[in-house]
């Protein structure tokens, strides 16, 4: 090798800049992708909550149009549903059997104003039904009932100034809103206010209800 080739090589610098990644990079990088990955995690616990609540308000209106349809069926013997639920304090009520006012299909009993026979025993055969379907008999898992809301409870009254009878329908959701007790008096019945009132978390803001009313015209 020539002289002068010699001394271009040993002119070449031995030190070079480094390349890639730093320590603290790496560290950076990955709190970056930590904290994403929590967001992410979050954010899909709060759509299971929201999906949760979803599916236990559309079972909840399942079973109001349910009772709502053996009532209006049954006209014949319409106040015999009317299972004297107290305005007030909201009981008794039908299905979750916890609370210690569950209403006793078993000794079911009809207002002397219902005088078809056909239709009272009807009336007494649908409330089983509607009590059994609020404790999720309609679907069982591992041998436990799990067809229906957390503690479903449903109660129904009748008022007799108006004619009208109310439906309502609570359940236990999945976190803290409000409690349905401080709806205005004005345009919610008082039994849709208070169903079940203090049986759903610890200030009764984890209690959900729905309800509607209903006319059904005397049959003569």
């Amino acid at each position: 090798m020539a002289a002068t080739e010699m001394t271009q090589l040993r002119s070449i610098p031995r030190s070079r800049s480094q390349s890639g990644f730093s320590l603290i990079e790496i560290l950076v990088t990955m709190l970056i992708l930590t904290v994403g990955l929590l967001g992410l995690a979050g954010l899909q616990v709060v759509a299971q909550r929201a999906g949760q609540e979803s599916y236990q308000r559309a079972q909840a209106m399942v079973i109001q149009g349910d009772i709502v349809d053996r009532i209006n069926t049954n006209r014949a013997a319409a106040t015999c549903y009317a299972i004297t639920t107290t305005p007030a304090s909201g009981i008794p009520y039908l299905g979750d059997t916890t609370g210690g006012n569950h209403y006793s299909t078993g000794s079911f009993a009809c207002p002397a104003l219902a005088t078809n026979p056909n239709a009272v025993t009807r009336a007494g055969q649908d409330l089983v039904a509607i009590d059994n379907m609020l404790q999720g008999a309609a679907e069982t898992s591992g041998g436990a009932k799990a067809g229906a809301m957390i503690g479903a409870r449903a109660c129904i009254g009748f008022d007799s100034a108006t004619q009208t009878y109310s439906v309502a329908v609570a359940w236990q959701g999945m976190g803290s809103t409000f409690s349905p007790a401080s709806w205005s008096t004005t345009t919610t019945p008082a039994i849709a206010r208070n169903c079940a009132i203090n049986l759903y978390g610890t200030d009764d803001a984890q209690r959900r209800v729905i309800w509607t009313t209903m006319l059904i015209a005397p049959l003569t």
